[in-house]
């Protein structure tokens, strides 16, 4: 289901209904406009940003005595500078974000000023999740004017969708409003005003019409409460594993599954994940935490209602156990996963929570190589990446999985020119496999290997068997040379110097 990643909503002005609004308890006066200048990275030239960027969005309060400001993650995505506005102000204050979800798309903000905060306005998220058909009330500062606008809608459907600022799956309310530019950080509040979450996301207009999405309250709520826990954002666990349904009979007779039995089946465990000292591949698995897992792999929601099992994994935290009832070699078993902790993946979908921000490289004698990633492809190949990006890289991404936490698929991105590269000039965008006769585990590994190399030769061994020699010296000469005919300002990113400083 194509959905795009949004700032705003239909646009309707408000100036009469204020007084009727404030009657209901709907806090106009919560929300803020959110001013962002984004500075992005260049995945392609790892060593310098694009142009920057400006965008609007919308936040609002939910705890003015702690000075806490709530928005969309994507709202201050790659942030140089991020400034709140109060409604009806003609100032705009400088906000210093304090922690982003980018998998629930929330970041929380706060404001040091003062003035910022006398008399305004606090949202209270409600613990509950809406019901079908309920009205809502979107709020915030679209496109199409200056001042604070509300746009009514219908909770149309409450299922797991797809978080596209992170490929996260995570429940989500659909509404029969569009979510359009400037919306996205608002809140949603029903007709009690309280909010029930934050409009985030909306359908593609070439898929279909007013349909947006906001964020539960539910899954805001986790985010808070994980950030009070850890102290941090930690995430909201998986469980690591690839499924398959068993709603075929056969299936479900071949793995010695009873009439009764119920759930599916475990096609590949991710050797990261914490699940992986428990499950095995052709694991049937039948309920989590108790919960039985339908052959759809869906579980009870609510009367009538079924979502998928993945939404019973996100409510944990991480650190907590799991129980798991499981089928294997036509034995039910009760497993337990001592502390759920985050997988690595072996292709990152963002590279947000980096200690050092933007993408890590290193360069010698005019090779390029950096870590392959979702933002590097698609600032290669495009957005269609999956359909132009060479075939290796595209299952890499979609189906490889990392099999040690420090594990990095690296990349030659592109071969900058110079007497000694040439003849190398096509080798861009191929995997590097080896350094000389070791296996490359990660970028940091490959840097390493390089500048350990005491032979006459450096040697880069490539996808499709490809080969790329240098003379060792030359090459480590020429280094500076190039990056200042190519204006590079290093050889290294930031986190690669940090490290090697550090040893």
């Amino acid at each position: 289901m194509p959905q795009k990643k949004s700032k705003g909503t239909l646009n309707r002005q408000v100036s009469g209904e204020d007084e009727d609004l404030s009657a209901l308890g709907v806090p106009l006066d919560a929300v803020v406009k959110i001013w962002c200048v984004h500075s992005i990275p260049n995945f392609s030239l790892p060593w310098q940003r694009r142009r920057q960027e400006r965008s609007t969005g919308s936040g609002f309060c939910i705890d003015a005595e702690r000075r806490v400001l709530i928005t969309n993650a994507h709202c201050v995505e790659w942030h140089a500078q991020v400034k709140a506005q109060r409604r009806g102000s003609d100032v705009k204050h400088l906000a210093k974000v304090l922690s982003v979800g980018w998998e629930c798309d929330a970041a929380v903000l706060t404001v040091e000023n003062d003035e910022f905060w006398e008399g305004l306005q606090q949202v209270k998220l409600s613990q509950k999740l809406p019901h079908l058909e309920e009205d809502v009330l979107c709020v915030g500062f679209p496109i199409g004017g200056d001042t604070i606008s509300v746009t009514s809608g219908v909770i149309s459907r409450i299922e797991v969708t797809t978080y596209t600022q992170a490929s996260a799956e995570l429940l989500g309310i659909q509404i029969d409003a569009a979510i359009n530019s400037g919306n996205s950080g608002g809140p949603a509040f029903n007709r009690n005003g309280e909010c029930v979450g934050i409009a985030f996301q909306s359908m593609n207009a070439d898929e279909a019409e007013n349909i947006g999405y906001v964020i539960p309250s539910l899954v805001v709520t986790h985010f808070l409460k994980d950030l009070l826990t850890h102290g941090k954002y930690t995430g909201f666990p998986t469980l690591g594993v690839e499924t398959q349904t068993m709603e075929n009979s056969q299936l479900r007779e071949s793995f010695g599954m009873s009439d009764k039995q119920k759930g599916v089946l475990i096609n590949r465990v991710t050797p990261t994940s914490a699940a992986a000292e428990v499950l095995k591949a052709n694991d049937v698995l039948l309920a989590f935490d108790g919960e039985p897992i339908g052959n759809d792999g869906t579980i009870r929601f609510r009367k009538h209602e079924r979502v998928m099992y993945s939404w019973l994994v996100a409510q944990k935290f991480f650190g907590e156990k799991a129980t798991l009832t499981v089928l294997r070699e036509g034995k039910e078993l009760e497993l337990e996963i001592p502390s759920l902790y985050p997988e690595v993946p072996l292709v990152p979908v963002h590279l947000f929570n980096k200690p050092v921000p933007g993408p890590s490289y290193f360069i010698v004698a005019g090779l390029v190589f950096t870590v392959l990633s979702e933002p590097l492809l698609e600032s290669e190949f495009g957005s269609d990446w999956e359909h132009k990006a060479p075939v290796e890289m595209v299952k890499s991404a979609i189906q490889s999985r990392a099999d040690s936490r420090d594990q990095q698929l690296v990349l030659l991105t592109q071969v900058l020119a110079h007497e000694l590269t040439m003849g190398y000039d096509h080798l861009e965008n191929m995997q590097l496999i080896a350094v000389g006769d070791v296996p490359v585990l990660n970028l940091r590994h490959a840097m390493e290997l390089t500048e350990a190399c005491e032979g006459p030769y450096l040697r880069f061994n490539l996808q499709q068997n490809q080969v790329l020699i240098l003379r060792a010296a030359e090459a480590r000469k020429a280094t500076a040379e190039i990056l200042v005919k190519h204006g590079i300002p290093q050889e290294r990113s930031p986190d690669l110097i940090e490290d090697s400083g550090s040893k």
